[in-house]
């Protein structure tokens, strides 16, 4: 599958519409694996605002996010329209540089 520009451009604004966006499996009300739900728990702790996208239910985007950002797995995390990582960054970022990961989410939620 490539990322047809239609698929960009869906991906796009869901990015960009969203100080903090997470595809991931489930939503963060019910996430569906392990690593989606870490990413649910450091972001329901930092207190942030955010928008999650299912991608069990979409499998054009579920593979059309691995092409956009040139990362392999889900989820993925997008704070103000830059991809910052998957589970292990921001489970990384929140042990050892939180300072960083807060300074990121309190710009994102300030704009």
């Amino acid at each position: 599958m490539t990322l047809t520009p239609e698929l960009k451009a869906k991906i796009d604004d869901l990015v960009t519409q969203n100080k903090i966006m997470v595809f991931m499996k489930g939503n963060k009300l019910m996430p569906q694996c392990g690593f989606s739900n870490n990413v649910v728990q450091v972001l329901n702790t930092l207190g942030a605002t955010y928008e999650t996208f299912d991608v069990l239910e979409d499998p054009e985007i579920r593979q059309g996010i691995k092409e956009y950002s040139h990362w392999p797995t889900i989820p993925q995390v997008y704070i103000s329209g830059e991809f910052i990582g998957g589970s292990d960054v921001i489970i990384d970022m929140f042990n050892n540089n939180k300072e960083e990961l807060e300074q990121k989410v309190a710009v994102a939620l300030a704009s």
